[in-house]
């Protein structure tokens, strides 16, 4: 397979870039390295997605994004996200590349949470920062795209729960892409630390239906021993963005991570979302929700890795694909040795509303442990008539019948949302992709 992948960037470039924010310069030395391995790193490997002709490198990188100086201003699909003027005191909201609106409560500030962006974390909190970027999770030298991303990173935030704090209050970012042709490369380091709580949601939008732009994403996720992360998100890119998105989660001992993922896309997107559970009776369990229509080809994995003893992970992926949309859905459970006790389980299931939608659900389960449980269940079809049959003949239309049957499907995942604003966003979202 072979990708034209040459960028109009170069190490003067990415050199310059860095100092203009006076970044740190171990960092600027992990650029300058990323973009020399990113030259000769071969793409990501995809069994069944052909990427030849997928967008890498029409795109702007380094673009400005003005203030929000009021809640009016906002456009209206920013604003529902927020929810009628926002009264959440943790927000982060990122226009383009730049910080437009940034807040924590008192109370957390008091008890040492640190929420910023990611280039202002790596001057003030140096230290912890660079302890965990690309360090344990998801390493520059993956492929290409990972080795791109830190050279050429241009958003983030960073947000550490000390030990002991349970935020009671979702955190919530939302990263608006306004310019049509700005390239988000963004990167999400979230720690929390041993016997914390958090709750973050995140928001990804643009407005860039023709012209051709690049997301770039990374999120680094780790829950210390006896930590609990609950992680949602909803992405919202329109058609002109191609997107690579890479999560990727570690749990300690006696510590949980829960995915709550809507894919709601309307791009050509490869997502990747591979937990570790490190400690013994580490928990995670990941859901996700996409909608495909027209052209786009998507390649979604999910995994779960059980390191430790009585490990307990569950993967949950529903999908609907309507028009020519064509997408993948992989489920990796993988028990090592040593993992005793450990429990694997996964759930696939795609519903297809038009003769040229393609997907394909992919169970997979490597075990190398004996003493451990697993299982997997994997579905491609239609409505299910009988369904339909039975809200019919209750006096309801076929066309209303079938939205209340896909909205059924795909409310495992849509209840998860942790903020009621996002989730009910991201059902009007579903309603206006399938109608």
């Amino acid at each position: 397979m072979t990708v034209e992948t040459q960028l109009p960037y170069d190490k003067e470039y990415i050199t310059q870039y860095s100092e203009r924010r006076n970044e740190p310069q171990w960092f600027r030395d992990l650029r300058l390295k990323a973009a020399e391995l990113a030259e000769d790193l071969p793409m990501p490997k995809l069994e069944k997605t052909r990427i030849r002709d997928w967008n890498f490198t029409s795109f702007k990188h380094d673009v400005e994004g003005a203030k929000v100086e009021n809640y009016e201003e906002l456009p209206e699909k920013v604003r529902v996200l927020l929810g009628e003027k926002s009264t959440n005191d943790n927000l982060i909201i990122v226009r383009n590349n730049d910080v437009a609106y940034a807040s924590l409560s008192k109370e957390l500030e008091d008890q040492g949470v640190i929420f910023k962006d990611i280039f202002t974390a790596m001057s003030e909190n140096e230290d912890l920062v660079k302890k965990y970027f690309m360090q344990e999770g998801v390493s520059v030298d993956e492929n290409k795209l990972t080795a791109r991303h830190a050279a050429l990173l241009n958003s983030g935030v960073f947000l550490y729960v000390p030990k002991n704090v349970k935020i009671e209050k979702p955190v919530q970012v939302v990263f608006w892409q306004e310019d049509p042709e700005a390239a988000l490369f963004n990167h999400v380091l979230l720690v929390a630390d041993q016997n914390s709580e958090v709750t973050y949601v995140e928001n990804y939008v643009s407005q860039n239906k023709t012209e051709q732009s690049v997301a770039n994403i990374v999120s680094e996720v780790f829950a210390l021993d006896n930590a609990k992360v609950s992680y949602g998100a909803v992405d919202n890119f329109e058609k002109g963005t191609t997107t690579y998105v890479n999560r990727r989660g570690t749990v300690g001992r006696d510590a949980t991570l829960e995915w709550a993922l809507g894919q709601m896309n309307d791009g050509n997107t490869i997502s990747e979302n591979l937990t570790h559970l490190l400690g013994d009776n580490g928990v995670c369990n990941a859901k996700s929700v996409s909608v495909g229509r027209g052209d786009q080809k998507q390649d979604f994995t999910a995994k779960i890795v059980n390191h430790g003893k009585e490990t307990d992970g569950y993967i949950l992926q529903h999908g609907v694909m309507k028009d020519n949309a064509s997408s993948i859905f992989n489920g990796i459970g993988k028990i090592e040795h040593g993992g005793t006790k450990a429990n694997a389980e996964q759930e696939s299931r795609v519903l297809m509303l038009s003769p040229g939608a393609r997907g394909d659900a992919n169970p997979i389960l490597l075990i190398d442990e004996d003493d451990v449980t697993a299982g997997h269940a994997a579905s491609v079809g239609r409505v299910d008539p009988v369904q339909l049959y039975y809200l019919m003949s209750r006096g309801i239309s076929q066309q209303e019948a079938e939205r209340l049957v896909i909205h059924g499907f795909l409310s495992p995942v849509v209840n998860e949302i942790p903020i009621e604003t996002v989730q009910n966003q991201l059902r009007e979202v579903i309603e206006g992709k399938v109608y």
